[in-house]
This record gives structure tokens, C-alpha cells and sequence, in this order.
């Protein structure tokens, strides 16, 4: 039987009005694969002039063939839903400098429409964080939202803005708030949904992540690293059965993929792993250190900005790739490469590794620094510090788990770990000298 989601849009025939309304329809053509495929036949037998031509670039857009979708739009410029359209298929594949004319012409065209506005900072943002210049991009997007319309401000594509910007000035609450009021004013706006839910994840705010990564997935078509970040994110929560769920349906859409095969075999295997209460404990502080998000570590910023556009946000994300994988990406060179291969040896790791590897070997990294003749005192839980929570969450938020782990860290480690200031560091250098220990010493 024929559906009414199946038939209610036509690509040839149903009006087309605003971009809105192209994004309305689009999740109606991934129904199932048969509907997929009719409708991508459909776009292909247009002809390429006239309104048909426009609604064949429009479909190519749908569709996610976003190279055809701009060699067809083209030909459309006094067309300003073909325009913006255009626009958003060069933002997808990484075109930010042919997108910024358009957006701007278009935001001159409509003043008071966000859309445009906010396409034309992000473009621009992109531009300078593709150069390596962070603190123009920061400056150039602060410039650009105080000058804008309260009206844009208030509105979703506002608060998305305004969210991205207090990230860039590593204020992950307040960007979560701005990602959250968004929310409020459009549960539809998928990138601030992703980034609503990635720096909720940063931030320990695991519901929010979680409501918002789901809201995505239930939002055809499905994106596919946001199914990867849900299923990281289960797995982090114990639920490996949904995470296994999730990386098994990357597989299959991806089956030479050799990366999701691990990350679907780890969640298989902790299914069939009996519970115990201590070792989960333990385990859950190892994760931790696979958890600590890439911005906590001085890397430059071309290496910064390359991992950011691989959705490599945490060491487990990094320790997963390859070095012919870092490489093979736009702009990162051996450079980067040293940078990420000695922060890693600093932790007891290396690339290419699959979790449990890592965890294992974050383990094994662990117990050399706590042998010898202070054995017993270094493997003393850090709970014996007793330490105020705010210090305390610090370093257990690096993974460590005794007073061995603790000292391997250094003062300015520490002090670059978001709300560890240096009261905290004092106390913790003042317990840790009552018993004859001390932080690291940062290498000159």
C-alpha cells in the first residue's frame, strides 16, 4: 500500500516557496529506501532549464548529492530560494567563501530575516578558523551579533550564533544555555541541536546530551555522526545494548568501514561482561581520561581546528584514528601529527587503538608510576586527600583514581582544566606536601 508520506510531496508539481518548506519535505523522501529511490529518480529525469532545472537542483539538495545540487543552482542566481539553497549545499561541502556572497546578498535582500544573517557568520567564521586565526574569528563574530538586530539576537539562529561564539571562548556552560534557548525557538535547528548536545556532554549535562542526540536521530535523514556520538554516549552510560545498536546501523550503511567495526565489536563485547560494582567504578575513572575533551590540551590551533572538522573531540574520539587518516585530511601535516602523538604518549597511548585497548593500557601507564619502595602511600585512594569537591571533580575528571595518578599531572595541567583555579591548586598542593608528595614538574 502507498502512503500519504510517500505521495504528499512531488518534486515536479508540489510548490516550493521557502527553504522552510524544503526542509519540511525532505525528511518525507527518507520514509524507506524504495521512496528514496523513487525520488532521486525522479530529480534526475528533470530536465536542467527553466523551473524544472531549479527544482532538479532543489532535489539534488534533498537527496544529499550536494556537488550536483551546486553545478545546478548555479544557473539560478535571481532565484533566492535556489540562492539559499546553493549557499547551504557550499557550507556542506566545506565551501564557506563561495557560500558568504550569497548569504550576504540575501541578508541585504531581508534584513529582518535570521536565516541569511546567521549563514553569512558562519561562513565568515568557518573562513577564519580554516586560516588558523581563532581570536579574529572570536573578534569577527562578537563584531557581528552586538551590530545585529535585537530581532536576531532573540531569534533561534541568534542564539545559535551566540552559543557558537562562547564556545570559541572555551565558556561551555553559557553555551549551552544559548544552545538550550534556541531549542526553545526551534527543536528543529539540527546544527544547534548537535552542538547543544555536544557541549552538554562536556559539561556532564549527559540528559541534555543525550534528549538532544535522539531528537536528531528521530529527525530524518539521520546524520552519521551523530549516530556515532549517541552510541559513544550509551556506552558511557552502561547502555551497550542501544550502543551496539547504533554502530551496528553505521556498519551496515558503511560495511568497509573499519573504524565502526571496533567501535561495534567494544560495545558487544562489555553486553557479554558480568558486573562488578568495584571494577565498574574503577573502570568508569579509566573512561574518564578517554573522555577529556581535545580543547584541554595546548595544541595549536591548525591542529585544533582540523580535529574539530573530523568530529574528534575527546582523546577517545583521537586514539581511534590512524596516522594515514589524520593525514589524509585538508591542511594537517606531520606537524599536527607530533603534536597529538606526544600528548598521547603522555598518557600511556597511542593511535589506532580500540577502547578496551586504551583503558588497558591507561592502566598499565598508571601502575608504573605507582611502584617502588612508596608503593602503598602512591596507590592510596585519592579520597584519602580529602580534597573540597570542586578540586576533587578535577581530578577525577583526568582519570585518576589514587594518589600516584595525581602527581603525574602538573600545575599547569591542572590549571587549565576548566573551574580549577588556583585555590584549588593550592590545596591540592598543600595535601598532597603534608604527606611528602608533589605535582609534576613541567618539562622546559
Amino acid at each position: 500500500m502507498t502512503t500519504t508520506a510517500e505521495t504528499s510531496f512531488d518534486i515536479k508539481t508540489s510548490p516550493i516557496q521557502s527553504f522552510a518548506s524544503l526542509q519540511h519535505a525532505r525528511s518525507e523522501i527518507y520514509e524507506n529506501r524504495q521512496a528514496f529511490e523513487r525520488f532521486k529518480n525522479s530529480v534526475v529525469a528533470l530536465p536542467t532549464s527553466g523551473d524544472e532545472g531549479r527544482r532538479r537542483g532543489l532535489g539534488f539538495w534533498m537527496s544529499g548529492d550536494y556537488t550536483q545540487a551546486v553545478e545546478t543552482l548555479k544557473a539560478f542566481p535571481d532565484d533566492n530560494v535556489a540562492s539559499f539553497t546553493l549557499a547551504r549545499a557550499l557550507m556542506a561541502l566545506n565551501r564557506p567563501g563561495e557560500a558568504l556572497p550569497i548569504f550576504e546578498r540575501l541578508s541585504k535582500s531581508y534584513p529582518d530575516e535570521p536565516k541569511p544573517r546567521a549563514g553569512g557568520l558562519e561562513a565568515r567564521l568557518e573562513m577564519d578558523l580554516e586560516k588558523g586565526d581563532e581570536q579574529a574569528a572570536i573578534e569577527r563574530l562578537a563584531h557581528g551579533i552586538e551590530h545585529a538586530p535585537n530581532s536576531f539576537r532573540e531569534s533561534a539562529e541568534g542564539q545559535y550564533m551566540q552559543g557558537r561564539l562562547a564556545e570559541l571562548r572555551h565558556d561551555t556552560e553559557t553555551a549551552v544555555e544559548h544552545y538550550d534557548a534556541a531549542r526553545e525557538l526551534d527543536p528543529t535547528h539540527r546544527a544547534n541541536l548537535f552542538r547543544l548536545a555536544y557541549c552538554a556532554e562536556r559539561t556532564a549535562q549527559d540528559e541534555i546530551a543525550l534528549e538532544a542526540y535522539q531528537t536528531l536521530v528521530r529527525m530524518l535523514p539521520i546524520d552519521r555522526n551523530t549516530l556515532m556520538n549517541l552510541g559513544v554516549l550509551y556506552e558511557d552510560m552502561g547502555r551497550d545494548q542501544e550502543a551496539a545498536a547504533c554502530f551496528d546501523t553505521i556498519a551496515r550503511s558503511f560495511p568497509t568501514d573499519r573504524k565502526i567495526r571496533l567501535f561495534l565489536e567494544d560495545a558487544k563485547s562489555a553486553m557479554n561482561m558480568y558486573y562488578d560494582e568495584d571494577m565498574e567504578r574503577k573502570e568508569d575513572r579509566l573512561n574518564q581520561i578517554l573522555r577529556i575533551p581535545i580543547t584541554d590540551f595546548e595544541l595549536s590551533v591548525r591542529a585544533r581546528n582540523c580535529l574539530n572538522k573530523m568530529n574528534i573531540m575527546t582523546l577517545g574520539d583521537l586514539v581511534r584514528q590512524t596516522e594515514a587518516e589524520l593525514l589524509s585530511y585538508k591542511n594537517f601535516g606531520e606537524t599536527s601529527l607530533n603534536e597529538i602523538k606526544d600528548i598521547l604518549a603522555s598518557k600511556g597511548l597511542r593511535l589506532g587503538m580500540a577502547r578496551e585497548e586504551a583503558v588497558a593500557s591507561i592502566e598499565q601507564n598508571r601502575r608504573k608510576y605507582a611502584t617502588g619502595e612508596n608503593s602503598e602511600l602512591l596507590n592510596k585512594p585519592i579520597s584519602d586527600l580529602e580534597l573540597s569537591i570542586r578540586a576533587r571533580r578535577t581530578v577525577e575528571s583526568l582519570g585518576c583514581l589514587t594518589l600516584g595518578d595525581v602527581i603525574q599531572h602538573s600545575e599547569e595541567e591542572l590549571l587549565g582544566m576548566p573551574n580549577f583555579g588556583v585555590t584549588s591548586l593550592q590545596e591540592l598542593k598543600g595535601k598532597l606536601g603534608d604527606i611528602g608528595l608533589k605535582l609534576k614538574t613541567k618539562a622546559p
